[in-house]
């Protein structure tokens, strides 16, 4: 099984978690997009979703998926019932390093706002500890060689992603090279870097469902 279909079977078994007459949260990325490609087929049983980023709200709008601004849905409903989202990696705490798309801080406001969070994702995702995936972090731009100071003092190598601009208009700084043991600790700590809009680390906003598609099948962590 080849690691598009992993990500096909996987986006598919999270329909399951989709209930009718509620408002779905949409992540962004491939496998985002494989599971907005299969909720089509239930686009007349909610009554609308919340994109993390421009890219997704388009995908959605394609396919005729009603897509609401997340302040216009919460008029309507206290929560969103689920967050659906693939990661750049997961540990065995759930924690996730996201970003890899650029859509981190729109992503985490999402995931917040949701009652459920469930991460899609193939096997290859799975580590040890964070920290292989390079860490995004948004950043305005007058902060950035600030950031990069920080970065370095923590044992990183940060590098600018180079003619990127976040759908907020500000930049991204992927850090390479660190061992991430403490996620939370770490995730709260690069936060408080003045003009870090936020970092790509998933703790707080962590997956409470892992859907990992491996060659026998979909494992539920």
């Amino acid at each position: 099984m080849t690691q598009d279909e992993m990500k096909q079977q996987v986006a598919e078994a999270a329909l399951e978690y989709v209930k009718s007459g509620t408002i779905v949260g949409v992540g962004t990325g491939s496998t985002a997009n494989m599971f907005i490609d299969a909720l089509a087929s239930m686009k007349d049983d909610i009554i609308g979703t919340v994109a993390s980023s421009e890219a997704t709200a388009t995908r959605l709008e394609g396919h005729g998926i009603p897509v609401l601004s997340l302040n216009d849905a919460l008029k309507q409903v206290d929560s969103l019932s689920v967050y659906i989202d693939g990661a750049d990696e997961f540990d065995a705490g759930r924690n996730l390093t996201k970003g890899g798309g650029g859509a981190l801080t729109r992503e985490k406001i999402v995931a917040a706002a949701s009652d459920q969070f469930i991460c899609i994702v193939d096997e290859s995702k799975q580590v040890k500890h964070l920290g292989a995936f390079p860490l995004p972090i948004e950043v305005i731009p007058m902060a950035r060689e600030l950031l990069m100071t920080e970065s370095k003092k923590l044992g990183g190598n940060p590098v600018l992603r180079e003619g990127f601009v976040t759908d907020n208009g500000n930049v991204i700084i992927d850090v390479l090279g660190m061992t991430i043991t403490d996620p939370r600790g770490l995730e709260d700590h690069l936060n408080s870097i003045p003009g870090v809009v936020t970092n790509g680390i998933f703790s707080h906003q962590g997956a409470d469902i892992v859907l990992m598609a491996t060659p026998d099948g979909v494992v539920t962590i």
